[in-house]
């Protein structure tokens, strides 16, 4: 492991946003998925926020067909504006104004989804010869620091790529790449070197229980490595089989979050994210739970 004594600078982050979201059909027929709101805010704003808490001051979107919301999202709305400036709804404007203004945005289409390799490889131009992260926006973590800082600060020490891993339970894990991993005493708690990675094993193949969720810290070198991979039997280019390649040629790091993660991009985990951002609301919490006891209640008499 590096000890650079000097913090990396990670400037720029990746949101692949350009997916059909057929798992919320009928809703993401004509909104995109990461419009969807928990509670008051899509679940998209959740990972830029976390971006910008962890010093990103650019954002690059792979957007796709009918994913204009997002762009619409993050731009400046006139209209609006003028609209609650007139009524005095300050509280309102200063909200709306801050979407507009919390980060750089840039845009670049995907064309077809073929896979979060193929999203992460056509943002190379942007990117440039830096590393960046790449957030999945599905996955929304609750931590302080932010997830992202710790792994930039994970990044610091090892100069090198880092994935975000979870223990995740047998019965799931052929839902997700895998690693297996070396244990280094010289390393923080909860970080380790990669020594392989699997995508999507079937559970008795799996070769542990640490699964890579939608956090990356990545260098330039991971493109080439991209552009060698061949896509699997779906036709995607897999990232996981990406760094698999790389890993070859360079080591890459993982690290375990300090945080809550909710995997909105099922529809359970969705729920489960709505029911913890509104318990966590000062305005919304009271009455929330009274009505989550009541209803609760009423189930229990039905059965």
């Amino acid at each position: 492991m590096k000890e650079t004594g000097v913090a990396a600078i990670i400037r720029k982050a990746v949101f692949p946003a350009a997916g059909l979201g057929t798992r919320f059909l009928p809703a993401t027929k004509a909104q995109p998925k990461e419009m969807l709101p928990l509670v008051d805010k899509p679940i998209i704003q959740y990972g830029v926020e976390e971006a910008l808490a962890s010093g990103i001051d650019n954002v690059m979107l792979v957007t796709g067909r009918g994913k204009n919301a997002i762009e619409d999202h993050f731009d400046v709305s006139v209209e609006l504006e003028t609209f609650l400036e007139a009524r005095g709804k300050h509280e309102m404007l200063a909200e709306v104004r801050k979407i507009s203004n919390l980060i750089n945005f840039s845009y670049v289409r995907q064309g077809e989804p073929l896979g979060l390799g193929h999203a992460v490889l056509v943002t190379r131009n942007l990117v440039g010869d830096e590393p960046f992260a790449v957030i999945l926006s599905d996955d929304v973590i609750d931590a302080d620091p932010p997830a992202l800082k710790q792994m930039i600060d994970v990044f610091s020490r090892v100069d090198g790529p880092v994935l975000c891993v979870e223990r995740v339970p047998r019965d799931q894990i052929s839902s997700y790449g895998v690693i297996a991993y070396d244990v280094n005493a010289s390393m923080p708690k909860g970080t380790y070197r990669v020594t392989d990675l699997v995508e999507k094993p079937p559970r008795d193949e799996a070769p542990s229980d640490l699964a890579i969720i939608g956090r990356y810290i990545l260098t330039p070198d991971i493109f080439p490595a991209l552009e060698e991979t061949a896509r699997d039997r779906s036709g995607e280019i897999q990232l996981t089989n990406g760094l698999k390649r790389l890993l070859a040629k360079r080591p890459i790091y993982a690290c375990e979050v300090t945080g809550v993660r909710h995997d909105t991009g099922n529809k359970l985990g969705f729920l489960k994210a709505v029911t913890y951002f509104a318990l966590r609301r000062p305005d919304l919490a009271g009455p929330f739970t009274d009505y989550l006891t009541a209803v609760l209640k009423e189930a229990k008499v039905r059965t």
